[in-house]
């Protein structure tokens, strides 16, 4: 969907909304750099995904303010307002001590709620102290938004009684403020992301049931024998229940959210329409597939800025170093659950039943550190290094390598540039909710050069079914379907890409966020 259709069928469906959207991750961070501060955009899938909606709405976005200069460029009550090309949107940050960040964020969202959610054998790390403090945080998070919304009819009342009235006059006619028609107010619209939120709802249905809340969980939703080990899952999921709308990737985690209120609240689930009535409130739940800003991310991939960073790459690229005839590429965060030792095991196998590759393969591996606090973390990391110093030392010669890793965080043109020089990109989740990066490279892959091998256990298979489908678990077939990406002809090439280019535009991140917001607006 085209930007500006967005806007005009969000006018004509929805009227006027104050949109508040509450994330734990914020889109822009604010840096010490030296004495100067730099304003640091992040390349995730949430910002990817909900930065240009925000702009279209004029929304306000409720975040963690996590960058060390984030205090000093926000006003009193945390309010910044960030403008790029004549949109803007208010981002509105809350900080935390420590203490909040170590239980709530790295305790009880990441080693408890993101185990339990991704079935990769990660056992969860339970902690009831943990989860007080995911509770507290969550409030803040309500308090803020409360605060918000507050604050928003206090403006829409400044407006009304000082509208058309001679200077000093508007606020006596109070006494008329009653009368206007409350569907004259832009209605209070809260959409809240992700699993760091699942209580949060809960406090903002007490200050006011009439305000319209939502979650997009996207993430995966575990099956009701998986959930049932924690021992806080009444609470979560009375929490998740006080929304009116919760959105899932696909029917699968829909379909498991529903069993799980069955299974342990014996909620009154109606599976004809995919909702849940508890304590005589009905919850919808539905399937809504995330996707990327289509056309903006073709536009950029196809940019002079672009061209110039993918011609420097060509002539002196410090990251991978040396000469080869095909290149695959992956970019993922450092987790255990997007399947980078098992990439490293299929090449290793690819290699060693395809030796003619020797000295002509190079696999590049993005990724960018993650919750590094965090044991599990810690271990991934030293075992990533550990298999590509190894699979290095099995292969290498004084010349060349076959992989190489760049562990930090580059922009997001950069990614771009490499997408387009690659012949294969490898997106290997044990499971995910999604994954974006996979339809970023689909929609900058405007050469046609390079195909996608993608794991049956991301979201994104769903609708990207003509990618090269693998099994991150079967080390030996995934190597060989690496090895048939890398062999495939041009004419195959281009017939797959230009089908899921069309599935994505058909299908962009407009179209998601329109879905949603229309779906919860008509409630």
């Amino acid at each position: 969907m085209e930007k500006k259709r967005f806007n005009d069928l969000i006018k004509e469906k929805l009227g006027s909304i104050n949109l508040i959207v509450a994330s734990n991750r914020e889109p822009v961070s604010h840096e010490y750099s030296g004495k100067k501060i730099k304003a640091v955009k992040s390349v995730g899938g949430l910002t990817i995904a909900l930065e240009p909606i925000m702009k279209n709405l004029n929304g306000t976005w409720v975040v963690y303010g996590s960058g060390n200069a984030d205090k000093t460029v926000s006003d009193e009550k945390g309010r910044i307002m960030l403008s790029e090309d004549g949109e803007s949107y208010t981002l509105k940050r809350i900080f935390l001590n420590k203490s909040d960040i170590n239980d709530y964020y790295y305790g009880y969202a990441n080693s408890v709620l993101w185990p339990l959610c991704h079935i990769v054998y990660v056992k969860p790390v339970f902690n009831s102290a943990q989860f007080l403090t995911y509770d507290e945080v969550n409030k803040k998070f309500a308090d803020s938004i409360i605060e918000e919304i507050k604050e928003s009819k206090r403006k829409q009342e400044y407006e009304y009684l000082n509208s058309g009235m001679p200077e000093g006059e508007g606020l006596n006619s109070a006494e008329n403020f009653a009368e206007r028609p409350q569907s004259s107010f832009a209605e209070n619209v809260v959409w809240l992301q992700d699993y760091h939120l699942a209580r949060c709802a809960k406090y903002i249905k007490e200050y006011d049931e009439k305000i319209k809340v939502s979650i997009f969980w996207h993430i995966p939703w575990p099956n009701p024998e998986i959930f049932s080990i924690c021992p806080e899952k009444h609470e979560l999921l009375e929490g998740l229940l006080a929304n009116d709308l919760i959105g899932f990737q696909i029917i699968y985690h829909c379909q498991n959210f529903l069993r799980t209120c069955e299974w342990e609240l014996e909620a009154q689930v109606n599976w004809s329409d995919y909702s849940v009535t508890y304590k005589g409130h009905k919850t919808w739940v539905k399937p809504f597939p995330i996707s990327v800003d289509a056309n903006y991310l073709r536009h950029l991939a196809m940019s002079k800025e672009t061209d110039k960073i993918l011609n420097k790459i060509k002539k002196t690229d410090e990251i991978i170093g040396q000469r080869y005839k095909y290149l695959a590429v992956s970019t993922d965060r450092l987790d255990y659950t997007k399947g980078i030792v098992e990439k490293l095991k299929a090449i290793d196998k690819m290699l060693e039943n395809h030796q003619e590759l020797i000295g002509k393969f190079v696999f590049v591996q993005f990724a960018v550190p993650s919750r590094v606090h965090i044991n599990a973390y810690k271990k991934l990391n030293e075992e990533i290094t550990e298999l590509i110093t190894d699979i290095n030392w099995k292969y290498g010669t004084s010349e060349w390598h076959p992989i190489a890793g760049y562990f930090k965080q580059l922009e997001l043109q950069v990614y771009l540039a490499y997408y387009r020089l690659c012949n294969i990109m490898i997106v290997s989740p044990l499971h995910d909710g999604m994954n974006l990066v996979s339809k970023e490279y689909i929609m900058s892959n405007t050469d046609y050069k390079g195909m996608l091998v993608l794991s049956k256990f991301a979201g994104s298979s769903k609708e990207l079914y003509d990618a090269f489908l693998i099994n991150p678990f079967n080390t030996e077939c995934f190597g060989e379907r690496i090895y048939e990406a890398l062999m495939m002809n041009k004419e195959e090439k281009i017939n797959r890409i230009n089908k899921m280019q069309n599935i994505i535009i058909e299908n962009d991140i407009y179209d998601w966020a329109y879905n949603f917001l229309t779906a919860l607006y008509f409630i």
